[in-house]
C-alpha cells in the first residue's frame, strides 16, 4: 500500500485544474483502487433527488440507484457517518451488487456541512479495513470535499 500521505498528494496533483467533477471523481476512484490493495471495487454514488446514484468507479458493475437509509452507503449517508463492516453479509439491508465483496467502508462526502454523497470500498476478504484504513479514506475523502468544493453541484 502507498504512503497515506503520497495518495492525497496524488488526489490534489489529478484534480488541481480539472473543473469536471465525473473526471475528478473517476480519477478519484481510479487512485484508490490502484493504491490501497485487495479491492473488488472503489467508487462514489451521489445523491440526487433523495437517493444515492451511481457516480465514477473501479470495479465490476454495480448497483445503479441506492435508496435513503438501505445499505451499508444508504445508511452511512443518512447517518452522516463513517461504517466499516468487517462481514456485509451479517450488516442488516446489505445490498449485494457484488457477491464476492465480504467487508467494505463507506464515508460520507460533504458540501457545506450537507451529504452531496458517499465514497464506497469494497473487499472480497472479511474484515479488510483497519482504523488505519478508516483515517486514511476519511482523510482522502476530506480533502476531495476541499479540491472540489464547488462542483458537486454538476449533473
Amino acid at each position: 500500500m502507498k504512503n497515506g500521505n503520497e495518495i492525497i498528494g496524488q488526489l490534489s496533483a489529478l484534480c488541481e485544474g480539472v473543473p469536471y467533477l465525473a473526471a475528478n471523481l473517476s480519477n478519484a476512484s481510479a487512485l484508490l483502487y490502484d493504491a490501497l490493495p485487495r479491492l473488488n471495487w472503489a467508487g462514489f454514488y451521489l445523491l440526487r433527488g433523495g437517493a444515492l446514484w451511481l457516480g465514477p468507479f473501479q470495479g465490476k458493475p454495480a448497483c445503479v440507484r441506492i435508496a435513503p437509509g438501505k445499505g451499508v452507503c444508504g445508511r452511512a449517508a443518512e447517518e452522516d457517518r463513517t461504517l466499516v463492516v468487517p462481514d456485509v453479509h451479517v450488516f442488516p439491508g446489505h445490498i449485494a451488487c457484488d457477491g464476492a465483496s465480504r467487508s467494505e467502508i463507506v464515508v460520507p462526502l460533504h458540501r457545506a456541512g450537507k451529504v452531496v454523497g458517499v465514497l464506497d470500498l469494497d473487499s472480497p476478504e472479511y474484515d479488510r479495513f483497519t482504523e488505519e484504513d478508516r483515517e486514511l479514506i476519511e482523510r482522502f475523502a476530506s480533502k476531495l470535499e476541499e479540491l472540489l468544493e464547488d462542483q458537486w453541484e454538476q449533473e
